[in-house]
């Protein structure tokens, strides 16, 4: 079963004039990261990761009284914001909490857990 794994980051420790420069903070998280990504790829159970831009430079589209709108920038303010995503392929949500269990014990921050809904969804 393939799960989507959404990580967190505090919004106050992005700071949007140095996002495109990572501190030496991120880029040992990022190091310790590689670890569980390469051992994913041994195990085969590695789909895909990506980290996401900064918030500041997203853009929101959504329907509202006089039709559909986009506008930039976060919408609402965070506390936290979505960094980054995996996509993982593994056999039960047990095993998927228990990578991410220990994703989360080295990096400190939280990562939601969603299946991805395959074709078994369609109707």
């Amino acid at each position: 079963m393939k799960y989507l794994l959404l990580s967190y980051t505090p919004a106050a420790a992005w700071d949007a004039a140095t996002a495109d420069t990572p501190s030496e903070e991120a880029l040992a998280a990022f190091a310790a990261y590689q670890k569980f990504e390469q051992e994913l790829i041994t195990t085969g159970e590695f789909v895909s990761s990506e980290g996401l831009g900064h918030p500041v430079v997203s853009t929101t589209v959504r329907k509202g009284p006089d039709g559909v709108v986009a506008t930039d920038g976060p919408f609402a303010e965070l506390k936290e914001v979505l960094a980054s995503f995996a996509v993982i392929d593994v056999a039960s949500r047990e095993r998927a909490v228990e990578i991410v269990s220990r994703v989360v014990e080295v990096l400190g921050e939280p990562i939601e857990i969603r299946p991805i809904m395959g074709g078994d969804f369609a109707a």
